[in-house]
């Protein structure tokens, strides 16, 4: 047990030991109030037995007799007393029964009566004359009225023995009861919190596997925290996998170009007559490099400030008609080098239903936007169509971009938005990093949009983004 189950123990424990004593104090009290409100005199009917034959017995037998009755009875408890207020058998009478039986008899005496049976008091006359005061005093712990004596197979105990033994039991009684409950709620808070201690321990060891999936299964917020943590692990866990994984495709994507700018510096060694083919060379692998560092800046900024990005009116239609003219110029340029005629290249058309305005990064998003045209423009079949179309459907402006090249393979479309991802790049030997439409898909997801693919039903590669209208 730790020290928390100690602290959880110890409160609690403390709490239910503090009620237990402010009831039993509450209790004591009460019962002390109660003993002192309560007449001392009984008045139930054992004591109006008791009146009635100490009045016979002076009647018929005189004050001998009744005092030789006084000597023999043991309950209940009769005190006679002369006219000098003294007790036949000499026995000390408490001032208070006194007091209280006098106070009964005037009372008695106002109302024109010789006295009630039924209360605790009363005046006797003897044949000659004499007036005596008669009362019973009530038995310590026995309530007004209470009938038949002690039980001779108990031992006879002294009522307020009595009373302090059953407090006593009632007191050992709660605490156990707080000894237990305090163990087991103080286990209940603890146990998952040393769960969790062990937990970030295997976390701060570099063991990130879930722990509280499947051993919680409760509904409390201690439980809820573990599975929170799982998800919290989870999440790093695939972070740290997702920059392993980064690192080894930088290091990969680096160290072609490096390897061919190595080559062509030895090249220009060997034959100083290419020299100037060379530097061409590294110029190339050089911009290459620099559009690659370029990208993945890029990249880690959307990823490490996601929020971070200005707010604007940015005009989509206005945005892609730039796009889509600058795309059909590379388009053409490129069949111009390749040997073929311009008539021949990629046509790249949009559509636009009026204006189509959002707020947003407008950098941001003329970069998610061109590389999805572009990666279109690359893989479309030569002399296809590519078509951009805008419209606004149900309060979210959509583009669609679609082309008519090989499609993606259905198993690779969940990962095509992935860093350094290319599908199909051996097949159709179009050069690039594999980064445009991973920050295509930052930059709209940091927008609060969508981007999906899926193939077309005709042929070719269907991107889709929507993102919210202005």
């Amino acid at each position: 047990m730790g020290r928390l189950f100690w602290k959880f123990f110890l409160c609690i424990l403390l709490t239910q030991l503090t009620a237990t004593i402010a009831i039993g104090g509450a209790f004591w009290l009460r019962d002390q109030a109660r003993q002192k409100a309560t007449p001392a005199l009984d008045s139930g009917p054992p004591a109006a037995i008791a009146l009635d034959a100490a009045a016979a017995t002076l009647r018929h037998g005189g004050e001998a007799a009744l005092r030789a009755l006084l000597g023999e009875m043991r309950r209940p408890q009769m005190f006679v007393l002369d006219a000098a207020r003294r007790d036949l058998l000499g026995r000390a009478v408490p001032a208070e029964l006194l007091k209280e039986a006098e106070r009964q008899l005037g009372s008695a005496e106002q109302r024109g009566s010789e006295g009630n049976s039924w209360r605790g008091a009363r005046r006797l006359v003897a044949p000659d004359g004499a007036q005596y005061v008669a009362f019973v005093s009530r038995q310590p712990g026995r309530p007004a009225g209470a009938r038949g004596g002690p039980d001779p197979l108990v031992p006879a105990l002294d009522p307020g023995a009595r009373r302090r033994i059953g407090q006593t039991v009632v007191i050992g009684a709660a605490v156990v009861a707080s000894l237990l409950f305090a163990a087991l709620l103080a286990w209940y808070f603890s146990r998952p919190i040393r769960a969790l201690r062990s937990a970030f321990e295997a976390a701060a060891a570099g063991d990130l596997a879930p722990r509280f999936g499947r051993a919680t299964k409760g509904g409390d917020e201690l439980s809820d925290l573990g599975r929170d943590f799982d998800r919290m692990s989870g999440r790093l866990r695939a972070l740290m996998d997702g920059q392993r994984r980064l690192l080894h495709d930088v290091s990969h994507e680096l160290r072609s170009p490096l390897a061919r700018m190595q080559a062509a510096v030895g090249l220009a060694h060997q034959q100083p007559d290419k020299i100037g083919s060379m530097l061409e060379r590294v110029e190339r692998e050089c911009n290459r490099m620099d559009k690659l560092v370029g990208e993945l800046l890029t990249l880690s900024r959307l990823e490490a400030l996601p929020d971070a990005l200005r707010r604007e009116p940015v005009d989509l239609t206005e945005l892609a008609d730039s796009i889509v003219a600058d795309a059909r110029f590379e388009a053409a340029q490129l069949d111009v080098r390749d040997g073929r005629a311009p008539v021949n290249a990629t046509r790249i058309l949009i559509e636009a239903e009026g204006r189509v305005g959002v707020t947003g990064d407008p950098d941001l998003l003329w970069s998610a936007l061109e590389n999805v045209v572009r990666n279109a423009a690359k893989h479309g079949a030569q002399g296809g169509i590519v078509t951009v179309a805008l419209r606004l459907e149900a309060g979210q402006a959509r583009i669609d971009v679609l082309d008519r090249g090989p499609g993606i393979p259905q198993e690779d479309l969940a990962a095509v938005f992935q860093p350094f991802f290319r599908a199909g790049a051996s097949r159709t030997g179009v050069d690039g990093h594999g980064l445009g439409l991973a920050i295509a898909q930052r930059v709209v997801q940091a927008h609060g949009g969508e981007i999906v693919a899926r193939n077309r039903g005709d042929g070719g590669l269907q991107v889709t983004i929507t993102l919210p209208q202005a």
